[in-house]
């Protein structure tokens, strides 16, 4: 357990903010399988692009379980701050602050990780933030700017002056976008060198792998991201882990489904029916692909379907097939059924294999 504010946190595994990915139904469905904290998608500090429907959905905190975490992106100090106000009175607890994405469309504009570049800059940023706000700011970085300018070190201990609650450090740098393996021992030096709680993340894709780190950095806990994606009960698996040193058998072919198939459903419901199915296609994607046995013929075909309740027609027929292992041998020949109401379809899914 460990304290972020006035929050006591029982598990030790975060889910990290991904654009595109932790949206309301998937750090919702994250909580569940055992996160202690669910951090937002990136909302930008620029208050005036917050009519758009897709900022209006990152800025939803409907029904989400406490603490709820919100993180901003920007590089002017004063909008930050302002948008930190604004964040909290729409129901955030904790601000997160994004000094961490390597994007390109996000550093031109001197935001996320190019913010390391300029140690003045990011200590402004900071105390603007976490002066404007009543609640615990918190901040996400990189292990510096380059291989040759790791200051991670540095915007720690200015981060831990300027009243920042918690840490999370990616073993990588900005220059190193995603591309080869992270380092933990800046992530170790920085834990050494602060009192504030430190999260560590990076390739951290098990149970087995995050106690390997826990015990080389001695962080707080560890933060998941992409390893996540398709994979939410990892969550489940690396708290367990961690408080018991048992591990957790993999969730069985019925789970995945049922689990997938909530997922679904809340993300129709959550983005109406036109989006919320172009959305899903990309977790069907992931969770096939990392779950059960990857078929691409199937993906294709689920990637032109564009109704709700043939999405889960289709992952039902999907998993049956599964159990007789069929995709290994045969086509794949699923066609669309007849269109029912979610009520039917929850007690008669209609599945047509050719």
């Amino acid at each position: 357990m460990f304290q972020i504010g006035p929050y006591s946190l029982a598990s030790r595994v975060v889910l990290a903010p991904m654009a595109g990915v932790t949206d309301l139904p998937f750090r919702q469905l994250c909580r569940r399988f055992g996160a202690g904290l669910v951090v937002s998608e990136m909302v930008t500090s620029d208050s005036r692009l917050w009519h758009t429907r897709k900022s209006q959905q990152r800025l939803t905190h409907c029904d989400e379980l406490e603490p709820r975490s919100v993180q901003i992106a920007g590089g002017d100090a004063v909008m930050m701050a302002a948008a930190a106000r604004l964040n909290v009175e729409r129901g955030a607890q904790i601000i997160d602050i994004n000094m961490g994405c390597p994007a390109k469309k996000v550093c031109k504009k001197a935001a996320g990780s190019a913010l390391m570049k300029d140690q003045k800059l990011v200590a402004e940023i900071l105390h603007a933030v976490v002066a404007a706000v009543d609640v615990p700011v918190t901040l996400k970085i990189r292990t510096g700017w380059s291989t040759e300018q790791r200051n991670g070190l540095d915007i720690a201990r200015i981060a831990e002056d300027c009243g920042i609650a918690a840490l999370a450090v990616h073993g990588r740098t900005k220059a190193c976008r995603f591309n080869g393996q992270a380092e933990y021992d800046t992530i170790a030096a920085i834990k050494a060198a602060i009192a504030i709680p430190v999260f560590a993340n990076g390739d951290i894709d098990s149970p087995q792998k995050a106690k390997q780190v826990m015990d080389y950095t001695n962080a707080d806990a560890v933060m998941i991201g992409r390893a996540a994606q398709g994979r939410p009960w990892l969550c489940r698996e690396i708290d367990h882990f961690l408080a018991s040193g048992e591990l957790l058998a993999s969730p069985g072919k019925e789970e995945i489904k049922r689990v997938l198939l909530q997922h679904l459903d809340a993300l129709h419901t959550f983005y109406g029916e036109f989006m919320g199915v172009k959305i899903a296609r990309k977790h069907v994607g992931w969770y096939l692909t990392d779950g059960v046995t990857d078929n691409q013929a199937f993906r294709k075909k689920f990637n032109q379907i564009e109704d709700a309740i043939e999405q889960c027609l289709a992952i039902d027929w999907y998993f049956e097939q599964q159990s007789a292992e069929l995709f290994n041998h045969q086509p794949f020949q699923y066609e669309q059924g007849t269109r029912q109401s979610k009520a039917d379809t929850a007690s008669n899914q209609e599945v047509i294999a050719a």
